[in-house]
C-alpha cells in the first residue's frame, strides 16, 4: 500500500514512477478520493460535535425552564442525525473506492533500480562457476528425467497437467536438496526454521500483496482460504499488526513447504518437463527489518540464496531486474539465474525482492525505535533459498552422465545414504 501522503505532495512524481510499472496516471484521481475522503470525514466529526454540544444544552435548557430552546435544540438535533448518514456514506464510499484503486497499484522502484521495460533490460550484475564442458550433448532433465523416476505421465494421470510424481532415488534427491538448504540456512545463515499452515485467509493474501493482483494465479478453496503461492505468505503475515521491538536485528525467517500456483498467466511456457508446475516445493527466506537495514539485508539474502548454488558447484548469474520485470510488491529485485546446459541457457531458481513498507501497510506491521513513542512501518523482503524443484533440474542436467545417470553433489552425500548415483531403470 502507499503513502497517501506522498501522493498528496507529489502526484507528477507518483504518476512518473508508476507508467514504466505498467500503471497509468491515478495521482489525480487518487488525491480528488482522498479529498472527498477527508470532508466527509470532517462533516461527520463537525456534526457529531454540534450534536453533542446541542445535546448537553438541551439539558441546560430544560433546567432554566426554557422550553422554547429545548424544542429548538431538539429539532437541531434531530437534523444533525438526518444528514449524518449521508455524510457517513460518502466517507465509506470515497474510502473503498481509494482503498479498491490504491490496492491495485505496485510498489515504486527504488532509485537504483534500472530502466527498461522487460527482462531484455535487466542488468547483470555477476557471473560464478565455470559451465562444465562435456564430452557428450547434455540432455534436458525431460529427456533424462523418466528414467530416473520423474514420471510425468504418472503426475497427469492423477491429477492433470503440470503435476509429476516422483518414485525412488530421484525423490530422495528433491528430498535432499530441501533439507540441505533448511539446514544451511538455520545452521550458517541465522533464520529460524518455521513450518506454517499452507491454507491462508484473505486477510493474509492481500496483507501480503497477492490479492486483488494474483487472484486468477493462486488456488482458492471451497470454504474461502487459499492455497499459498510460497510461504513468504504466513511468514511475513506473522507480524501483522503487530508492535515489534527495536529491531536492532532483523527477524528472520525460513520454512520448506508445498507452493501452489495456478500459472494462469503462463499459457503455452514451459509445459515440457519440471520447470513450472501448479505444486512444487520452496525452501523460503523472510526478513523483517527497520528500513535503515533493509538495503544490506537485500544484498545479505540475496548472498544466502547464492550460497546454496556455490555449495552445489551450479553456474549461475545475478541479475538487477529493471522497472519493467519486477514483481508487483518489489521495490528491488535480484534474480538468480542457473545454467542449464540441456537448454543451453540461464533459468530463474532465486528471486530476492526488498519491498520495502508496502506490505507492512497493508498489514500494519510497525516497530517502535529505541527510546522513542511514534512507532514506523517495518520494512520486509522475501526470497527463494531456493526453489525445489528448479534446483533438482539444475543438478539433473549439470551433473548429467553419457549413459543417463546423475552423479549426486558432494554436499549432499550425507544426505543420499550412500547413494552416490541415481541410475536410469
Amino acid at each position: 500500500m502507499h503513502d497517501i501522503a506522498y501522493i498528496r505532495a507529489n502526484p507528477e512524481a507518483f504518476d512518473a514512477a508508476m507508467i514504466p510499472r505498467g500503471a497509468d496516471p491515478v495521482a489525480g484521481r487518487i488525491v480528488a478520493l482522498d479529498a472527498k475522503k477527508r470532508e466527509a470525514q470532517t462533516r461527520v466529526q463537525e456534526a457529531q460535535s454540534r450534536r453533542n454540544e446541542a445535546s448537553k444544552a438541551i439539558g441546560q435548557a430544560m433546567g432554566q425552564g426554557d422550553k422554547d430552546k429545548a424544542e429548538a435544540l431538539k429539532a437541531e438535533v434531530a437534523e444533525i442525525k438526518a444528514s449524518m448518514p449521508q455524510w457517513e456514506e460518502a466517507e465509506q464510499q470515497a474510502g473503498a473506492e481509494l482503498d479498491d484503486l490504491l490496492a491495485r497499484l505496485p510498489n515504486l522502484p527504488a532509485d537504483d533500480v534500472p530502466d527498461g521495460a522487460d527482462e531484455n533490460d535487466n542488468v547483470e550484475i555477476a557471473v560464478w562457476g565455470e559451465k562444465r564442458d562435456f564430452a557428450f550433448e547434455p540432455k534436458e532433465h525431460a529427456d533424462i528425467g523418466p528414467a530416473l523416476g520423474m514420471e510425468f505421465e504418472t503426475g497427469a494421470k492423477i491429477s492433470g497437467a503440470r503435476f509429476t510424481f516422483l518414485r525412488g532415488d530421484i525423490a530422495r534427491l528433491h528430498r535432499a536438496l530441501a533439507q540441505f538448504m533448511l539446514d544451511r540456512q538455520t545452521r550458517e545463515n541465522g533464520y529460524t526454521e518455521c513450518n506454517p499452515p499452507v491454507l491462508v485467509n484473505d486477510d493474509a493474501m492481500y496483507g501480503t500483496d497477492k490479492l486483488p493482483k494474483f487472484a486468477e494465479d493462486s488456488f482458492r478453496t471451497t470454504d474461502d482460504r487459499w492455497l499459498v503461492p510460497t510461504s513468504e505468505v504466513p511468514l511475513t503475515y506473522s507480524v501483522a499488526g503487530d508492535i515489534l521491538g527495536d529491531l536492532a536485528e532483523p527477524i528472520r525467517m525460513t520454512a520448506h513447504t508445498l507452493c501452489f500456483r495456478s500459472e494462469a498467466g503462463s499459457a503455452g511456457r514451459d509445459t515440457r518437463g519440471f520447470i513450472r508446475q501448479h505444486q512444487f516445493e520452496k525452501v523460503e527466506l523472510v526478513s523483517v527489518c527497520r528500513p535503515e537495514d533493509s538495503e544490506a539485508e537485500h544484498e545479505r539474502m540475496t548472498g544466502c540464496a547464492e550460497g546454496i548454488l556455490q555449495a552445489l558447484n551450479l553456474p549461475y548469474r545475478k541479475m538487477l531486474l529493471c522497472v519493467g520485470d519486477m514483481g508487483f510488491g518489489a521495490r528491488k529485485t535480484y534474480d538468480l539465474e542457473v545454467w542449464l546446459p540441456g537448454q543451453g541457457a540461464y533459468r530463474e531458481i532465486s528471486s530476492c525482492s526488498n519491498t520495502g513498507e508496502f506490505q507492512a501497510r497493508r498489514m500494519n506491521a510497525r516497530y517502535r525505535p529505541e527510546g522513542e513513542k511514534k512507532t514506523r512501518f517495518v520494512h520486509t523482503l522475501n526470497g527463494s533459498g531456493l526453489a525445489v524443484g528448479r534446483t533438482l533440474v539444475a543438478v539433473i542436467e549439470n551433473y548429467q552422465n553419457e549413459d543417463g545417470s546423475v552423479t549426486v553433489p558432494e554436499c549432499l552425500a550425507s544426505y543420499m545414504g550412500g547413494v552416490e548415483v541415481l541410475s536410469p531403470a
